[in-house]
């Protein structure tokens, strides 16, 4: 048998001897009556072709949506029909501006320094003119997401807190060495709450968009060191902004995943088909921010082990009502360093945390990840330089704030605010879930509950939510609007008033459902119309001009309030 394999081999090995013996002679004769000038020419002109080519069809942004680009611009090139976009877009821009920038009457921009400054009253007094221009009623709990607790005596600790170490900054911990132990003990107990082993690590930072970037540089340089080029992000479409933010910022390419239309957890099969050689880590979310979905995350953590990848987990929304809920009565599967291949949690302090705003925690389950983080400028004249993370300077009162929140709720305090939180959500769940022309997309097991319908544009529903008092979350693809339910809306009677406040509405809408809709919720579904998304990045970026315009919107229709009608 072996003497046949042997035979078989040589055999083989004459055919292939063969082949290459004519493709050399073809060659040959092709290139019999050019020149060695030619022939050296033709190569280096097809390998510059080549190379040219590679860079065209395999860069960051797919070659589709570059074409789509480019054929929208030149469209906009177009006389008539450029003029008339343009035309819209200032009309656009402006009416955002009378929304944002308007003032109440009497009221003015100070645009220099005082020339003597100001006594302690008067800056107070101005203080509650500014005041004066809050129109949301946040406190009694129609308003989505935002603010989570808001607790007057848990303020008024904070405030005190804030202002024994407003002065204080972690980057020196010889001269502030207390906050530098409060960082550490926050990571600590943050740690403790998702289960991380004893190696696992963390630091405290500014947001969960920071926390969400700091390990995304982390898993790309972890990437560059294994030799990939151009890494990549595996993540579900659901996942947060932040990641496109940290592609864009960190040179990566973010690959989404779609998500399974009736469950809204990620497609498992579509993203191991997605995994690939430049691949630099995968992500779940522990919910999600559009649906409030939990992610399979034991079954991603597989795929993460298969193919020796760090998973990171978004939890910036609800890991601290998730972190409770087994201990609140409420079942969950794992979804922590408890779950094989998650390598990186990140998790907001500033939400369900309930500490203030600027505050979030990024964990490792080892400190060979965390290694990656950080920045060191070995050589600089100024002296060895190391960051932990984004910031250089941080505010030592915001995490001395953070650490005293944690510190007064307490465990008990904790568990007993999630009980409330989830107990809530489901009743709203429960109630919308029963309304004739309302579905809830997917099984919310946290605090957020989406809704949609088939019937008529959701987004007439929040419209007339507004009208009532309540705002909440305007979503996209699929069109959807969400309540990201807090401890303010686990006041008596708040839920209640919900539900039946869509129930009304609901049925005023149903009685006419293909009525179009008006105002913002008919921009906002306008703006997923547009195939050009450049015109929704170029209004966005007026939207964010405005905050920071210093100019008295114009307007000839106002009301008594400075409010444009």
């Amino acid at each position: 048998m072996t003497q046949v394999y042997i035979s078989a081999l040589e055999v083989y090995k004459e055919m292939l001897l063969l082949y290459l013996e004519e493709g050399k002679q073809l060659v040959n004769t092709r290139c019999k009556e050019l020149e060695p000038w030619q022939i050296i020419g033709a190569t280096l002109i097809s390998t510059l072709g080549a190379v040219w080519l590679k860079g065209f069809l395999f860069q960051q942004e797919s070659l589709t949506s570059r074409i789509k680009k480019q054929c929208f611009q030149i469209i906009r090139k177009i006389p008539y029909v450029g003029t008339s976009i343009q035309t819209q877009l200032n009309k656009a821009l402006d009416d955002m501006s009378v929304s944002l920038c308007t003032l109440k009457e009497g009221m003015s921009y100070t645009k220099q320094l005082p020339s003597k400054g100001l006594k302690h009253e008067e800056v107070l007094d101005r203080i509650k003119e500014y005041q004066s221009l809050n129109e949301v009623d946040w406190e009694k709990g129609k308003v989505s997401g935002a603010v989570y607790w808001g607790d007057e005596n848990l303020t008024k600790l904070l405030v005190k807190v804030y202002g024994d170490f407003a002065w204080s900054n972690p980057l020196h911990p010889d001269i502030f060495p207390g906050v530098r132990k409060m960082e550490a003990e926050v990571v600590r107990m943050t740690c403790s709450l998702f289960h991380g082993g004893p190696n696992s690590c963390g630091t405290v930072t500014s947001g969960g968009t920071e926390s969400i970037l700091m390990a995304c540089k982390a898993y790309r340089d972890m990437a560059y060191e294994r030799g990939v080029k151009h890494p990549e992000i595996i993540a579900p479409v659901s996942v947060h902004a932040a990641f496109d933010k940290a592609a864009n910022y960190f040179g990566m390419k973010l690959v989404h995943i779609p998500l399974d239309k009736k469950t809204m957890k990620v497609d498992v099969k579509a993203m191991k088909r997605a995994i690939g050689r430049n691949t630099a880590m995968l992500v779940c979310s522990a919910p999600q921010f559009p649906h409030g979905v939990m992610d399979p995350i034991e079954e991603v953590g597989k795929l993460a082990q298969q193919y020796n990848l760090p998973l990171h987990v978004d939890a910036c929304l609800g890991g601290f009502l998730i972190v409770f809920m087994a201990k609140a009565g409420f079942k969950l599967a794992p979804f922590d360093f408890r779950v094989k291949g998650v390598t990186s949690i990140s998790a907001d302090t500033h939400k369900y945390g309930y500490a203030p705003k600027g505050s979030s925690v990024i964990l490792y389950s080892d400190k060979k990840y965390r290694h990656y983080q950080y920045f060191v400028a070995p050589d600089w004249q100024g002296g060895i330089y190391a960051s932990p993370s984004v910031a250089g300077s941080r505010p030592g009162g915001i995490i001395a704030a953070c650490w005293a929140t944690m510190m007064h709720i307490g465990e008990s305090g904790y568990v007993e605010t999630t009980r409330k939180i989830i107990e809530t959500t489901r009743t709203i769940k429960m109630g919308v879930s029963k309304i004739e022309g309302l579905f809830v997309f997917g099984d919310p097991e946290v605090s957020v509950v989406a809704l949609g319908s088939d019937v008529f544009d959701i987004f007439r529903l929040s419209n007339a939510l507004t009208s009532k008092g309540w705002n909440l979350n305007t979503l996209q693809f699929p069109s959807s609007i969400h309540i990201c339910v807090t401890v303010l809306h686990t006041q008596l009677g708040v839920a209640d008033q919900f539900i039946n406040d869509v129930d009304e509405l609901v049925d005023i809408i149903m009685k006419n459902p293909n009525e179009k809709t008006t105002g913002m919720g008919a921009i906002y579904g306008m703006a997923q119309s547009i195939p050009d998304r450049s015109m929704v990045t170029e209004i966005s970026r007026g939207f964010l001009d405005c905050l920071y315009s210093t100019e008295v919107a114009k307007t000839s229709h106002m009301n008594g309030n400075g409010k444009a009608h």
